[in-house]
């Protein structure tokens, strides 16, 4: 698949000497969703500010498209639209005006039934004529994004879309994310809410520290880095997990009540079933059984802990 963004050495270093990004690569494929996850000051606002021309790289370059950003700026930014972390637009204007206003600030043509289509896309139509400072939080931010979808972008970001929202509100914005992949909107999105990145992303980044330690396919990456739990609930407890099966690094968890098996998420059930058998073998019988699976959040957290190891 074609790259849409390609970044190379992109460095950027405050005054004062904080270094927010250190030499981050990365592409990005025409037509997915690219989850880029991070803790607070990993880099992950300065990296879209950067591509978004709205910060300057101390080094680097960026390629939007096929425009150089720094080279072809206009053309670079009119492929891109970017809804950031805070709300701000004039809250005297009506929903109608700002939108067809920020078509305009593109250099784009006036487009009515475009804009209608975005507005009722996030079920603001009816709100059209309302001014700004009328809405709600949840509005609003329906708003930011119309603004980032009036000149009919290429490229989405999306930078903590959903802070602040109800869950409802949380949940039709995922369906918009989908329907604009549909159409063939490449989507870059951060976010603190890990399930939104399990739920969406084909791709998933992980920055930390200005450095980017982690670009994986999202189902590669569960079952590269995820882990599977086995645990059984037995009849007698134990004293002690059985000798002849240390190989399998079982624990006893409950008063020896619960024999407790991890295994790589790669791994198939034949670990499973011959563990299941040697049991039998020697008399353990156990009443239940439940599996647990790391979530990307388990994944995320070691791998911040870890850095690039």
């Amino acid at each position: 698949m074609q790259p849409i963004i390609t970044i190379e050495g992109l460095s950027k270093t405050y005054a004062g000497g904080f270094q927010a990004l250190k030499g981050v690569d990365l592409t990005i494929r025409r037509g997915e969703i690219f989850a880029l996850l991070g803790p607070n000051g990993a880099g992950k606002t300065t990296m879209i500010g950067i591509v978004c021309g709205l910060v300057r790289a101390t080094g680097g370059r960026v390629v939007a498209d096929g425009h150089d950003i720094q080279k072809d700026f206009r053309a670079a930014r009119a492929k891109i639209g970017l809804v950031p972390q805070e709300i701000s637009t004039d809250a005297f204007e009506t929903v109608w005006d700002t939108v067809r206003f920020s078509r305009g600030l593109f250099g784009r043509a006036p487009n009515d039934a475009h804009l209608e289509k975005v507005l009722k896309s996030l079920s603001l139509w009816d709100k059209k004529d309302a001014k700004i400072m009328a809405l709600s939080g949840g509005m609003k931010r329906r708003v930011m994004i119309a603004k980032a979808l009036s000149h009919e972008p290429s490229i989405l970001f999306l930078d903590e879309p959903t802070a602040g929202v109800d869950v409802e509100l949380r949940r039709d914005m995922w369906e918009l994310v989908r329907q604009l992949r549909e159409s063939g909107v490449t989507i870059i999105l951060t976010t603190h809410y890990i399930e939104e990145a399990e739920e969406m992303a084909d791709r998933i980044g992980v920055i930390s520290r200005g450095e980017l330690i982690l670009v994986e396919d999202k189902d590669v990456l569960m079952r590269k880095l995820g882990r599977k739990q086995l645990t059984l609930h037995l009849q007698e407890p134990l004293a002690a997990v059985p000798a002849g099966l240390e190989t399998y690094g079982l624990e006893l968890a409950n008063g020896g009540a619960d024999l407790i098996y991890a295994f790589d998420a790669q791994a198939d059930s034949t670990g499973i079933a011959d563990l299941l058998k040697r049991l039998t073998e020697r008399g353990i019988d156990f009443k239940d059984l439940r599996t647990e699976e790391s979530s990307l959040e388990d994944i995320f957290v070691s791998l911040v802990k870890g850095g690039r190891a």
